[in-house]
């Protein structure tokens, strides 16, 4: 069976060069489809197409910050964000951000939101002291937040927070 591979590797590799030729689109040489070209990567040359130059919007680090925050804020101030994920404790760490169209900001962060209730440790005190208060992390979560901001306004666009990477429910803020 590997040897009918090689050979057929070994086929394609004589057969390309001297047939690829009317495949050409765009040629970056005028004589791409005059002369054959001898091996694989000279018909790779002879084939580049000419790039186009895209309009892109960089964004810098600060304005991702301040996107964030502004999505932050939205979610700590809506009444059924805060119902259904609980209260957004801190953002974990920042997954990316960029310009996918112009004058809007796409950021995707992981955020960790705490539902109600003490979710305290009963880790018992010496000497009949009772118990402490010690936070134990019950009933936190943390969900990957995916949101746009326009940033001519910097009002948040679109959040959606997703509780199981994805694959469970998702909470979309009404805006």
């Amino acid at each position: 069976m590997t040897m009918m591979k090689s050979l057929f590797a070994l086929h394609l590799l004589l057969w390309l060069p001297q047939h690829i030729t009317s495949f050409c689109s765009r040629p970056v040489h005028n004589d791409c489809r005059k002369t054959s070209p001898s091996s694989p990567v000279e018909f790779l040359s002879h084939s580049r197409t000419i790039p186009t130059a895209l309009s892109a919007q960089t964004v810098s680090e600060q304005e991702a910050k301040k996107g964030i925050d502004k999505v932050v804020a939205a979610l700590r101030k809506d009444k059924v964000a805060n119902a259904e994920l609980g209260k957004l404790e801190k953002v974990n760490n920042v997954l990316g951000y960029g310009t996918p169209s112009l004058n809007s900001l796409a950021v995707r962060f992981n955020a960790s939101f705490r539902k109600g209730g003490a979710g305290l440790s009963s880790i018992p005190l010496p000497f009949g002291l009772g118990q402490s208060n010690v936070a134990e992390g019950r009933g936190t979560m943390v969900g990957q937040v995916k949101a746009t901001v326009d940033l001519t306004s910097g009002k948040v666009t679109s959040c959606s927070v997703f509780r199981d990477l994805g694959y469970g429910r998702a909470f979309n803020l009404k805006v």
